[in-house]
């Protein structure tokens, strides 16, 4: 499928350029950009190969939840396992507002899992911590417990920090409260990527956060209440500001389709694509319990609902994979714009170049790309093979 190759390397197009070349078995590195036949043709029988995906915003996956005491070392790297087979090489456990115990728990048990994994450790480009410094008002508050959410806290953040190991690198808040600029003045300097997130916060809110360092709109769209004001609301202040990137969920069911399309002309490179997906994700379709509390159902088409909550949303159950296969197969970006949102893109906000003994470059993805699939050949974390399919391009 990969066409003519030798013992060395194997042909793939690029898929950003679009250009065929080189690569090797071994690391999937680039060995010779040329002028290769092929490179001005649509060629099905040449995979393509990209960098690996990067999500930012991840509560669990395949029956792991990231959000429960119950989170084991061995839960991790059944979750890191089970992504990097779907292109996803660097992923964000994203731990969401609970109770102190509870939430340093969760973060320790994520350090001591990478401290004795060297893979795991690789492949966590750190810990997201969305809360519990978000807004406690309902619609905006979504389905955070609302007992657990304060203002904004140093002293307890760093607790947070130190029980992690200072592996929290994004920090999602809402710049309502009083204390919030302060707070996010302290998270610019130790070099945290503050996102907005949960947030009633007015214009002059949102610019002074900007000012003072946020550099993130997480998942914007989400966790705002089904009205909002016509002319001045948190959405449009994120949109209209240059300096935010934004983040937004593109499972066919969280955004609308013309939503999404405004994200991104407005954003353009600064629009990047996260999956929120919950510990369902993977999971066969039926009804299963919530650790927050009820009962959800997920669906055959990956819709994760209430039960009984006339179609109200719980949470998403796809894969930054299915995100990318989204945009391109409903034409809110084309393969090279809607991988990028999901691999180059977030990897640059929270520069995973920088990170000791982390190298993006070297994290690469053989795939192909049919409407409705992405079928994911061979995965590199680091430059080393790390999952190979048995229906190899190769």
């Amino acid at each position: 499928m990969a066409g003519k190759s030798g013992d060395n390397g194997f042909l793939a197009r690029d898929c950003r350029s679009g250009r065929i070349a080189e690569y090797s078995h071994k690391s999937g590195a680039l060995i010779k950009d040329s002028d290769l036949p092929g490179n001005n043709r649509s060629d099905s029988d040449v995979p393509f190969i990209g960098d690996g995906l990067v999500d930012l915003q991840i509560n669990g996956v395949n029956g792991i939840d990231f959000n429960t005491c119950s989170l084991s070392e061995e839960g991790l790297i059944s979750a890191a396992g089970y992504l990097l087979t779907r292109g996803i090489t660097t992923f964000f456990p994203t731990v969401i507002t609970n109770s102190t115990k509870n939430t340093r728990s969760i973060l320790s048990v994520i350090d001591r899992a990478c401290l004795a994994n060297p893979l795991l450790n690789q492949c966590i480009g750190g810990i997201h911590l969305e809360g519990p410094f978000i807004s406690r008002s309902d619609g905006y508050r979504g389905a955070h417990r609302k007992r657990y959410v304060r203002a904004p806290d140093w002293e307890l953040f760093s607790s947070f920090q130190e029980a992690s190991g200072g592996r929290i690198r994004i920090i999602s808040l809402s710049p309502e409260w009083d204390n919030s600029i302060d707070f996010i003045e302290k998270c610019k300097k130790r070099g945290l990527l503050v996102g907005i997130a949960h947030s009633a916060a007015g214009a002059e809110q949102v610019i002074s956060a900007v000012r003072a360092g946020a550099r993130l709109a997480s998942h914007l769209g989400n966790g705002v209440p089904l009205m909002l004001p016509r002319h001045s609301n948190t959405i449009y202040e994120q949109l209209a500001n240059e300096h935010l990137h934004a983040s937004i969920v593109a499972d066919g069911f969280h955004l609308p389709d013309p939503f999404i399309r405004v994200v991104i002309k407005t954003k353009r490179k600064k629009a990047l694509l996260v999956s929120d997906a919950t510990c369902f994700t993977g999971m066969p379709p039926g009804v299963y319990k919530a650790h927050i509390g009820g009962d959800v159902v997920l669906g055959g088409d990956g819709s994760l609902r209430i039960k009984g909550g006339k179609g109200l949303l719980a949470g998403s159950a796809k894969l930054l994979t299915d995100n990318v296969q989204y945009m391109a197969d409903n034409d809110l970006a084309n393969l090279s714009m809607a991988w990028y949102m999901a691999s180059t893109g977030p990897s640059r906000l929270v520069n995973l170049k920088r990170t000791a003994g982390y190298d993006n470059e070297r994290d690469r993805v053989l795939f192909n790309f049919k409407t409705g699939k992405i079928i994911i050949y061979e995965v590199w974390k680091n430059g080393v093979s790390v999952w190979k399919s048995h229906r190899s391009a190769n």
